[in-house]
């Protein structure tokens, strides 16, 4: 992320961004930090200074703020909310304002932040203003063609003073505001504001809880304390979330552990509670995780795989086997059922990884080495060469949320939507050196292959599926249409009559001679969240959410995949799984916590209407359930025959569901919009699918 700083010549106070209209005016990067409601108001006229401490202005009794979301969170006293949206400094004396219209000053022209722990870190005198030479500086500076300021958006923060510190509320959008003399307005979107260290991340304040709380229904206090009481601790600091937490649950088998996915809706509403502490530790743990040693029957698996689960255990001290000591015990899957290593665990980490920073604005965390290294390990294991012929990772069956043998192995459409969301995230926070110029060649290259590939071959709707029924097969040319032999008699009879007119889906996998014509929820939702899909084809994955909302949501969402298998079908692709019988589990089951990815696809594409249509739903009965992990038959109606209760994702994916709604803004840490660098290197494949061998004009010129 990056900041407008100071000039060159004398700055403000350290930590603090002195705003400049020439350098906004000159610079195409408008994200301005300002800090939490400290500041110094410089005048245009003489070097009188006014300073505000916790929303209260020095020489002014009272502050009125005209924004409705300050108004909202109770930043200062006397708020007002009149739809202006503008700041008013009441002083006290005489009664006269400073007003700020439209985020202008009338009488001020500067604006400084000051925020008391960085005052008191040195160079500032003890009430944090600048140096004289520094106020004579401004002195100078008369004649401004423009003003630039914050008030308008700014990040919706409050700071109070505890005992145990400082808190500060979560940072939102802000909109940077340019004014010329005549007054006339012009509006540039800046990114997420956040602060820049972890001590500063983004923490409710007594004002703002008891504001939240006022908001929160009964359902979901009852969902926070239970997420907070799966929280695991290890060396006095919280790690993480067990799977679930059944107090009557005497046989928890492995559901007692931290799994990677699992957490990932945890660490997200923990993040949007303003809460980044356990996300950090989690983060910084696992990475230790990855080094361990991993083998199964005397082999060892590629260095950068994230594990499955972990869980916090106690071994003696090396000398002293009275002290017992803390130790975490992670799972590759040499454990898991059907040995399987997790696919999906680095992806996930990767995008934890870029929604901490965007969301608390530490970004120290993932420029740090350890955390590049660890990032470097994933990419390279991922983009490893080998023999297959598509840009897709082609992985084992059970290598995700599916982590049974269900059919999905080869090229599934989760481990796709996941892969492209990490390249597009990893290429954001990948520092570019010199040793790193051929891992983001690589990545960008993939991401352009991987998006084509995808978008041309995975998507059916109504069209696609008549021209796949008049395929022709045995095709020996490199401009053939059916590249990959399908044989029309695939279009199963269900799937004519189930596709909508207006609708359609990327297919579950591909491979030669193979669709997997199944619908898959999660790998639907996160193309869209990723835009691995199109704009066009996110559009028509929800419309059909809205066409077959009898089959995908009915009494609790969200089918995770639809139809299921059954008779032989199931018991050759399955095995006989009796956890996978046809609707329930992973084969046709209801899983609540799919409601956030849901809900951030919904946001995304401005139609949050859908989600909360679902959310309704789940609401009529989860809480009466006890959060079950998952529910049977076609209409969801039974609880799971062997759902845990007290699911940690179901309860979170609820809470995150209702926290982007009340606030979607902050989808934004989990989304990606369309690259056009990416779009206009797409282009020359559609034009020219095939080329010629040994042309290579795709490697390079890409590189950002």
């Amino acid at each position: 992320m990056s900041h407008i700083t100071s000039p060159k010549v004398l700055g403000p106070p350290v930590g603090c961004t002195r705003i400049n209209p020439r350098q906004v005016q000159s610079s195409s990067r408008s994200e301005i930090v300002t800090g939490n409601p400290y500041f110094t108001l410089w005048s245009n006229v003489s070097t009188q200074k006014q300073r505000s401490l916790h929303g209260l202005i020095k020489h002014f009794s009272s502050i009125t703020c005209q924004h409705p979301y300050l108004a909202n969170i109770h930043l200062c006293s006397g708020l007002n909310s009149t739809g202006r949206q503008c700041w008013r400094l009441h002083q006290g004396l005489k009664g006269d304002y400073v007003e700020y219209s439209n985020g202008i000053p009338k009488k001020h022209t500067r604006i400084y932040c000051q925020r008391e722990e960085i005052i008191t870190s040195g160079d500032a005198d003890c009430n944090g203003l600048a140096s004289a030479e520094h106020v004579k500086y401004l002195d100078n500076k008369k004649d401004l063609p423009r003003v630039a300021s914050v008030p308008d958006d700014l990040h919706q923060e409050s700071l109070s003073v505890q005992q145990q510190g400082y808190n500060q509320v979560e940072s939102y959008k802000t909109k940077v505001h340019f004014s010329d003399k005549n007054g006339s307005l012009k509006q540039q979107t800046a990114g997420l504001q956040e602060p820049n260290t972890q001590r500063n991340a983004a923490a409710f304040n007594g004002s703002v809880q008891e504001e939240n709380s006022s908001e929160e229904s009964a359902l979901e206090k009852e969902a926070w304390e239970l997420l907070k009481s799966a929280t695991v601790y290890y060396c006095g600091n919280p790690v993480g979330t067990i799977a679930a937490n059944d107090p009557s649950d005497s046989s928890p088998l492995n559901y007692d552990q931290v799994f990677i996915r699992d957490f990932i809706p945890s660490a997200i509403a923990f993040l949007l509670k303003g809460e980044p502490e356990i996300v950090r530790h989690f983060i910084l743990h696992t990475l230790q995780l990855q080094s361990w040693e991993k083998t199964v029957d005397c082999y060892s698996p590629g260095q950068g795989l994230m594990p499955a689960s972990f869980k916090v255990g106690l071994i003696p001290r090396d000398g002293d086997e009275t002290i017992m000591e803390e130790t975490l015990d992670p799972d590759f899957g040499e454990a898991a059922i059907g040995r399987v290593a997790p696919v999906d665990s680095g992806l996930w980490w990767i995008i934890l990884l870029r929604a901490y920073g965007k969301y608390t604005g530490d970004l120290s965390l993932q420029e740090r080495v350890d955390v590049q290294t660890g990032m470097k390990m994933i990419l390279k294991l991922c983009l490893a060469d080998g023999f297959d012929m598509f840009p897709t990772l082609l992985v084992t069956d059970g290598s995700c949320m599916i982590d049974r043998r269900m059919g999905i192995h080869g090229h599934p459409l989760e481990i796709q939507a996941l892969f492209y969301s990490a390249l597009r995230c990893a290429r954001e926070m990948i520092t570019p050196e010199d040793g790193s110029l051929d891992l983001i060649r690589a990545m960008i290259n993939r991401l352009i292959a991987l998006s084509f590939h995808i978008r041309e071959y995975y998507w059916v709707d109504m069209k696609k599926l008549n021209e796949i029924y008049r395929y022709k097969t045995e095709e020996y040319s490199y401009d053939a249409v059916n590249k990959f032999n399908i044989y029309p008699d695939q279009v199963s009879p269900w799937l004519v009559e189930w596709m909508p007119d207006r609708g359609g889906y990327l297919i579950g996998n591909l491979q030669p001679a193979h669709m997997d014509f199944r619908f898959f929820s999660l790998g639907n939702l996160w193309s869209i969240v990723g835009s691995l899909a199109t704009p066009e084809q996110s559009d028509a994955i929800l419309d059909l959410f809205e066409a077959k909302w009898a089959d995908l949501v009915s009494n609790m969402p969200l089918k995770i995949c639809y139809p299921a298998l059954e008779g032989e079908e199931w018991r050759i692709i399955t095995g006989s799984d009796p956890k996978n019988t046809a609707w329930s589990y992973h084969n046709g089951g209801s899983w609540p916590t799919l409601l956030w990815q849901l809900t951030t696809a919904c946001i995304k594409m401005k139609r949050p209407e859908i989600a909360q249509r679902a959310i309704e739903v789940a609401e009529r009965r989860i809480s009466k359930d006890r959060w079950p992990e998952y529910y049977d038959l076609k209409t969801g109606k039974f609880i799971g025959k062997q759902a845990r209760l007290y699911q940690t994702w179901s309860i979170a994916g609820y809470l995150v569901a209702k926290q982007l709604l009340r606030n979607p803004e902050a989808a934004q840490i989990l989304t990606c919009e369309e690259d056009f660098t990416l779009l206009e290197a797409r282009s020359l494949l559609e034009a020219s699918p095939r080329r010629k061998r040994g042309h290579k004009s795709l490697k390079k010129p890409f590189l950002v």
